[in-house]
């Protein structure tokens, strides 16, 4: 892990998020209220940017997207921010329309849990290529006109290497796909943990994607 890594999670915590993450989002679709409930480990009350991506798993066990938002700073309790960003990705993502209650017998939940993201530095912008390793780091690109984030599981999902992942995350800051190479473009990388049910609202796994 990098140097500036998040606490512990154990697998019975990436449960508890992965369940509560299900739940906030049934809640808030059946009548618009936002869950309180107390949690079984001190570790969630701990500080730490998240992820929630919704997957839905059509019958011949294909996953596509179907939400993805979250906080990449440690600026609030993983309990609040996986209550916030499940709901955001169930019904605010851009990209899709509001998640519906009768879907979500047929979504998946996951949950990354992030490590503060570090600023890739280096001689010179083109070595910054040699710190990343793809399957271990999520990447963030800050340019003049925006900002992305990918996710460390994603380059694997979508089997690209080091030089489409670049591209890739400057094509989701909006930018040209050289733009990391540009010295005044900050680039930082982080890890995750990875949690993930199986079955939609069944057994939840920790995923090791490295």
């Amino acid at each position: 892990m990098l140097a500036n890594s998040i606490m512990i999670i154990s697998d019975s915590d990436g449960e508890e998020l992965v369940r509560l993450a299900r739940e906030a989002v049934s809640k808030y679709l059946s009548d618009s209220t936002i869950i309180q409930k107390d949690m079984h480990s001190s570790a969630l009350a701990e500080k730490a940017g998240v992820f929630v991506t919704l997957n839905y798993l059509t019958r011949t066990r294909e996953e596509h997207l179907r939400g993805c938002i979250g906080f990449p700073l440690p600026e609030k309790s993983l309990y609040h921010s996986v209550v916030e960003a499940a709901i955001a990705s169930a019904t605010q993502d851009p990209r899709f329309p509001p998640v519906d209650m009768h879907e979500l017998r047929n979504i998946l939940f996951e949950i990354s849990v992030l490590t503060p993201p570090v600023e890739i530095k280096a001689k010179s912008p083109a070595d910054r290529r040699n710190e990343i390793k793809v399957g271990r780091d999520g990447l963030i690109l800050r340019w003049t006109y925006g900002s992305g984030l990918l996710l460390p599981q994603v380059p694997i999902e979508q089997k690209w290497d080091i030089d489409e992942y670049l591209a890739n995350i400057c094509y989701k800051a909006g930018a040209p796909p050289d733009t990391w190479l540009i010295p005044d473009s900050k680039l930082y990388r982080f890890e995750a943990i990875i949690f993930k049910e199986i079955e939609p609202g069944g057994k939840v796994v920790r995923v090791n994607i490295a």
